[in-house]
C-alpha cells in the first residue's frame, strides 16, 4: 500500500521505505548540525519524508555545498 509521500518529487511510496534527512547524522561529514541549518533554509524539516532517489540528490547537494563552504 502506497500511503507516504515524497517532500520533494511527490511520488507516492511505500510507508516502509521513507527516508529523512535525520539519516545524515550517520555522515562523516558535514557535521549534523551544519545539515540541519542547510536544509532549514530549504524549508525541510528534520522529519520529512522522501524517497530514496530524492534523498540521494540532497545528500550529493548538501555535501558539495559542504565543500564549497570550506575553502
Amino acid at each position: 500500500m502506497k500511503n507516504a509521500q515524497c517532500k520533494k518529487c511527490l511520488n507516492k511510496f511505500l510507508e516502509k521505505e521513507i527516508f529523512t534527512i535525520q539519516q545524515f547524522q550517520y555522515r562523516e561529514e558535514p557535521p549534523y548540525k551544519w545539515s540541519l541549518k542547510y536544509f532549514k533554509k530549504m524549508e525541510i524539516g528534520e522529519w520529512d519524508s522522501f524517497c530514496e532517489k530524492c534523498l540521494l540528490e540532497y545528500s550529493k547537494k548538501s555535501l558539495d555545498s559542504w565543500k564549497k563552504s570550506q575553502v
